[in-house]
C-alpha cells in the first residue's frame, strides 16, 4: 500500500476535484430511435486521449428525440450517480418530510430526578448527526429534570441493518467507506490530529465540530516506526486501535479515519455532555433490545428532502446507504443486508423506468460492481414524475470554457450528479440549452482493467488515477459545452 505524504494529510474523497463542474405534467418519455450522425460528440469520444470505455446517450424530454447515442447500452460502473437513483427511492417510499429521530429512554420508575434503571440512547438511523446535536440532546435531558442515573448507559443501533463497511474491498482507513448502523456520528469519522513534540509525536483523537471537541477513548491510535503500511487497524474488543507509520506524518496534520464501533463512539460523546451538566453515566453498553416507552428527549433530523439535497450535493455515502437501507425497511417491514437492499432498489427502479436493467450492490455507488448503462440512465430520469422530484435537488453543475474559466448564461441550466471512483468518471443529469431544449443526458466512462489493477497495488490513489479522471472530466465539460451552447 503507497500513500503520499499530501494524500495523509488532505485526508481521503471519494471524487476527484476537477475545475470542470465547479461550485456545486411530465409523461413517461420512451426515446425514439434514430441513426446516429457522426457529430461533434462523436469527434470528441473518438479523440479522446484517455483509456477505456465511453458511453454518452442524451434525449430531448419534449419530444422523446435521441439525440446522442455512443455505446449507450453498454452498463458501466455509475459510481456516485447511483445516488440520483436512491434519492428518488427514498423520497417515494419514506416521504419528503421524513425525518429520523434519536432518542433518550428510561428503563424503570424515576423518582425525585432519579432514575433506578438503565438510561438508553437509541439512533432511528440518522445518517447525518453530529456532534453538536448530542450536546443539544443531552441539555434536552436536563431539562427534562433527570439528575442521576443508577443503572447502566446503553445505546441501542439496530434500526437498521448494521454494516461494518460499505464496500469490503476498499482499504480500511479510508473516511469514506464507514460502518453504517442506526446510531452514527460524525459520518462515523474519528478526528485524528498530531503533532511532533521534541522526537515524540503527541496524537488526539477526537469528535470534533464547530463548536466541540470532545476527546474519545473508543477510538485509539500509535505512531510506530515504520515505512508500510501506512495504518494498520485491529478490532480490540469494541475499540477501534489504529496504527500509523510516523515515516508518513510531517510536524503537524490531521485527518478523519472511519469509526468501526458508532453506538459506542456516540454514546461515549453523549456521556461527555452529560456529565458537563451533573448527570454522570456509566460507559456505554451496546443493547440487544430496542427500548420501549416514551422518550425523555429526542431530537430530529432535517426531513428528507433536505438530507438528500445534501447528499446530492456532497455525495455522502453513508446519507445514502442509510436512507436506502430504510427504504428497503418500510417497503419490505424488515431490515435487510445491504446486497439485499440494493437488489430491492435495482427492482423498483427496473418498475418505475417501465423497464431498465440496473445491478446495484449499494445505494451509494462506492462498490464497482454495480452496472448501469447511460441509455437506462436517461429513461430513469425521463421516466414519469422523476423530473420534478429529482431536478431541483440535484447540484447545479456550472459549464466551463475551453480557457477553464466558468461560464455563466442565466439561459442555460444544468442539474446533475457527478461520479467518481478511480478509472470510473459518471455525470448525468438534466440540461436547459441556450436554444431552450430541455435535456435528459449520462456520460460514462471506465476503464476496469486499469481500476483492478490499482486495487491490487493497494494505493489510496494509484498511478495514472488522477490524470485520467482529469480527462474523463475535460470531456464531460466538451459534450456539456456543445450540448447547452451549439445544439440547434
Amino acid at each position: 500500500m503507497r500513500l503520499s505524504r499530501r494524500a495523509i494529510l488532505a485526508g481521503a474523497t471519494s471524487a476527484l476535484v476537477s475545475p470542470g463542474f465547479a461550485d456545486p405534467p411530465q409523461t413517461s418519455i420512451l426515446p425514439r430511435a434514430r441513426i446516429p450522425a457522426r457529430d461533434a460528440i462523436s469527434r470528441m469520444v473518438a479523440s479522446r486521449a484517455f483509456s477505456g470505455e465511453v458511453g454518452v446517450f442524451v434525449t430531448d424530454l419534449q419530444t422523446g428525440e435521441e439525440l446522442e447515442d455512443i455505446n449507450g447500452a453498454m452498463a458501466q460502473p455509475p459510481a456516485s450517480v447511483t445516488k440520483a437513483v436512491t434519492a428518488l427511492y427514498a423520497l417515494e417510499t419514506l416521504g419528503v418530510e421524513h425525518q429520523f429521530r434519536t432518542r433518550i429512554f428510561a428503563e424503570g420508575e424515576i423518582t425525585n430526578s432519579i432514575l433506578e434503571g438503565n438510561l438508553i440512547l437509541a439512533g432511528g438511523g440518522d445518517p447525518n448527526l453530529v456532534t453538536d446535536q448530542l450536546a443539544e440532546l443531552a441539555q434536552k435531558l436536563k431539562e427534562s429534570g433527570l439528575r442521576e442515573v443508577r443503572g447502566d448507559f446503553l445505546v441501542w443501533d439496530n434500526a437498521l441493518t448494521n454494516l461494518d463497511e460499505i464496500d469490503d474491498s476498499q482499504l480500511d482507513y479510508l473516511g469514506y467507506n464507514p460502518t453504517v448502523t442506526g446510531l452514527n456520528l460524525n459520518f462515523n469519522r474519528v478526528h485524528f490530529g498530531w503533532k511532533l513534540e521534541g522526537d515524540e509525536y503527541v496524537t488526539t483523537m477526537d469528535a470534533r465540530s464547530e463548536t466541540y471537541r470532545p476527546a474519545v477513548t473508543t477510538s485509539r491510535i500509535s505512531v510506530v516506526d515504520r515505512a508500510l503500511p501506512v495504518f494498520t487497524y485491529r478490532d480490540a474488543g469494541h475499540v477501534d486501535h489504529w496504527t500509523v507509520a510516523g515515516s508518513a506524518l510531517n510536524d503537524e496534520g490531521s485527518r478523519w479515519l472511519p469509526v468501526r464501533h458508532p453506538g459506542l463512539y456516540a454514546g461515549e460523546v453523549f456521556a461527555t455532555f452529560a456529565r458537563s451538566h451533573g448527570i454522570v453515566l456509566k460507559p456505554p453498553r451496546e443493547a440487544l433490545q430496542a427500548p420501549v416507552g416514551a422518550a425523555l428527549a429526542g431530537f430530529e433530523s432535517a426531513p428528507l428532502r433536505e438530507m438528500m439535497r445534501g447528499m446530492l450535493r456532497f455525495s455522502t455515502n453513508i446519507t445514502a446507504e442509510a436512507a436506502g437501507l430504510a427504504a428497503t425497511a418500510a417497503r419490505g417491514g424488515t431490515s435487510r443486508g445491504l446486497r439485499t437492499s440494493a437488489l430491492g432498489m435495482a427492482r423498483w427502479a427496473d418498475r418505475r423506468a417501465g423497464g431498465i436493467a440496473p445491478i446495484f450492490v449499494d445505494h451509494s455507488g462506492l462498490g464497482d460492481q454495480s452496472r448501469l448503462s447511460p441509455r437506462d440512465m436517461v429513461r430513469f430520469l425521463g421516466a414519469a414524475d422523476v423530473m420534478q422530484t429529482l431536478r431541483p435537488i440535484l447540484r447545479n453543475v456550472r459549464p466551463v470554457g475551453e480557457d477553464q474559466k466558468i461560464i455563466d448564461d442565466p439561459e442555460v441550466s444544468v442539474k446533475a450528479k457527478t461520479g467518481t471512483l478511480n478509472f470510473v468518471s459518471a455525470l448525468a443529469g438534466y440540461m436547459r440549452t441556450k436554444s431552450g431544449r430541455n435535456l435528459a443526458f449520462a456520460i460514462f466512462s471506465s476503464d476496469l482493467e486499469a481500476r483492478a489493477a490499482g486495487k491490487l497495488q493497494g494505493d489510496e490513489n494509484p498511478p495514472g488515477a488522477r490524470r485520467w479522471t482529469r480527462q474523463a472530466r475535460g470531456l464531460q465539460q466538451e459534450i456539456v459545452r456543445h450540448l447547452a451552447f451549439r445544439l440547434a
